[in-house]
C-alpha cells in the first residue's frame, strides 16, 4: 500500500488513505480521501473507481479472480445497496439475515441430536419471556458439557450484535453474567433469545448519510468560563486535512438503576448516530454500585462522553470533519440540567468525577445536552428487557425489516 502512494491512519493501522480528487469534481476542489481497509485476508476498497485501485494491489499481490468486486458479504453480514425514491440517493446497508438464519437452523439441528429436552419455542415475540429475569433464576446448574454448549451459544449471540442484531444486546449482556456457572433457566433463556431470531431473522442496519435536524432552542449554550476557564476540545495537531461533507454525531443515553437484582448495579445504555446511521451501540453492567438514580445516570453519560471522545478523534485522524459538538440526549431531567447548566452544584466526589467530565466536555464544545422523553430515548433498549409495543416501537427506530415479515 505504501508503494501506492497511501498512508496508514494513526487511530487505526488496518485503514489505509490516500488524499486525491473526483474527476467531475475538479473544478469546485472536491478534494476527497480514498480509503482501504484490511481485515486479515480482506480488502475493501472506497473509492470513485474502485476496480482501479484493486488492480494496482493486484500487481503487487495477486488477488483471486472471482473475489474482486463490489461488497456482497463482510464479517458474516451481507451488504448491499438502498436506493431512495425522490432524490435519487442511495445508502449502504448491513444485515446479518444469513448468518442468523443458518445460526439458528445448527441450534435446532443440535437440540436435536444432543439435548432432546431442550427446543425452541414457537410463539416468541421478545427475546427474553415476559417477566424473566436472570438475577432470580434458581434452576439447577448445567452439566459441564452442555455449560460449554451455553458459552458457544453466548459466542454467536455476542458476534450477532456484532454485526448488527442491536435488538438482543441488551438480552445477551445480561445472560453473558452467568457464563461461568449457567443454569438451566439461563440455557432456556438463551434458546428464547433464539427462537425469537427465527420469528424475526430478517433486517438491516442502513448507514444513511441524510444530516439530521434539531428544534431551535433544544440545546443550552451557555458561558462556562467561570467555571472551567477557556476550555477548549483537544484538536489532534497531527490529523489529516479533513475533506469531504461534515457528519453530525449524535447520542442517546441511559440507565437502569440497580436493575441487577443479585449486585444492584445499574446498567449502562447508548447508542451513537454518523448522520442517520449507527456507528456504536452498549448494554453493560456499570462497575460500581450507584445509591441514586442521579449517579447511575450520570455514570452512563461518562461512559458515553469517553466513547464519543475516541469516536471524535478516530474520524478526525481519518480526515473526516465533525459538525460541531456531539449532541446528547438523556431522559433525566436532572442530568440533562446539570449538564447544560452552569450554575449547578455537586459535592459528592463518587458523583462529582462524572459530573464534571461530562460538564467539561460541555464547556469546551465537545458535546450538548438535551432532554428527550423516555419513551423515545434508544437507549432504554439497551438498560433493560423490554417487550410489546414498547419495545417494537424502539426497535423499529433502529432497523429496518424486522417487522415486516413473518
Amino acid at each position: 500500500m505504501a508503494d501506492m502512494g497511501y498512508k496508514p491512519c494513526k487511530a487505526d493501522p488496518d485503514l489505509w488513505m490516500k488524499p486525491m480528487t473526483k474527476p467531475q469534481e475538479k473544478d469546485r476542489n472536491g478534494k476527497v480521501r480514498n480509503k482501504d481497509m484490511r481485515y486479515v485476508d480482506d480488502l475493501l476498497v472506497i473509492h470513485h473507481n474502485p476496480k482501479s485501485v484493486m488492480d494496482q494491489v493486484n500487481e503487487h499481490l495477486p488477488l483471486k479472480p472471482d473475489s474482486i468486486g463490489p461488497p456482497k458479504f463482510y464479517l458474516g453480514a451481507k451488504l448491499s445497496k438502498v436506493e431512495y425514491e425522490g432524490d435519487g440517493s442511495h445508502a449502504w446497508a448491513l444485515s446479518p439475515t444469513k448468518y442468523v438464519r443458518e445460526a439458528v437452523k445448527n441450534v435446532e439441528t443440535y437440540l436435536q441430536d444432543k439435548l432432546q429436552d431442550y427446543y425452541l419455542v414457537k410463539d416468541a415475540p421478545n427475546p427474553f419471556p415476559v417477566d424473566y429475569s436472570p438475577d432470580d433464576d434458581v434452576s439447577p446448574t448445567l452439566e459441564p458439557e452442555v455449560a460449554n454448549y451455553y458459552m458457544q451459544l453466548i459466542g454467536i449471540l455476542r458476534w450477532m450484535c456484532e454485526i448488527g442484531r442491536l435488538d438482543i444486546c441488551t438480552e445477551t449482556s445480561m445472560l453473558s453474567s452467568y457464563s461461568a456457572m449457567p443454569r438451566e433457566g439461563h440455557l432456556k433463556a438463551a434458546l428464547h433469545i433464539f427462537a425469537y431470531l427465527r420469528a424475526h431473522p430478517n433486517t438491516r442496519l442502513v448507514f444513511d448519510a441524510k444530516e439530521p435536524s434539531f428544534a431551535k432552542g433544544q440545546f443550552l449554550k451557555c458561558n462556562w468560563g467561570p467555571e472551567y476557564g477557556d476550555v477548549k476540545e483537544a484538536i489532534p495537531p497531527d490529523m489529516p486535512e479533513p475533506l469531504g461533507k461534515e457528519i453530525v454525531l449524535r447520542m442517546f443515553v441511559d440507565s437502569d438503576h440497580a436493575g441487577d437484582k443479585s449486585s444492584r448495579r445499574s446498567r449502562t445504555g447508548y447508542v451513537i448516530w454518523a448522520n442517520f446511521g449507527i456507528i456504536d451501540w452498549l448494554s453493560k453492567k456499570q462497575s460500581t454500585v450507584e445509591a441514586s438514580v442521579f449517579g447511575a445516570e450520570f455514570c452512563a453519560m461518562r461512559h458515553g462522553v469517553e466513547t464519543l471522545r475516541g469516536i471524535r478523534y478516530k474520524l478526525r485522524m481519518m480526515g473526516i470533519p465533525i459538525e460541531g459538538a456531539t449532541r446528547i440526549f438523556g431522559d433525566n431531567m436532572s442530568v440533562v440540567n446539570n449538564s447544560s447548566k452552569p450554575e449547578s452544584t455537586l459535592k459528592k466526589k463518587s458523583n462529582s468525577i462524572c459530573y464534571h467530565l461530562v460538564r467539561e466536555a460541555v464547556a469546551m464544545g465537545e458535546a450538548l445536552v438535551a432532554h428527550i422523553p423516555t419513551k423515545k430515548n434508544f437507549a432504554d433498549l439497551f438498560t433493560k428487557a423490554l417487550s410489546g409495543m414498547t419495545r417494537k416501537s424502539l426497535v423499529r427506530g433502529l432497523l429496518y425489516d424486522i417487522y415486516d415479515y413473518g
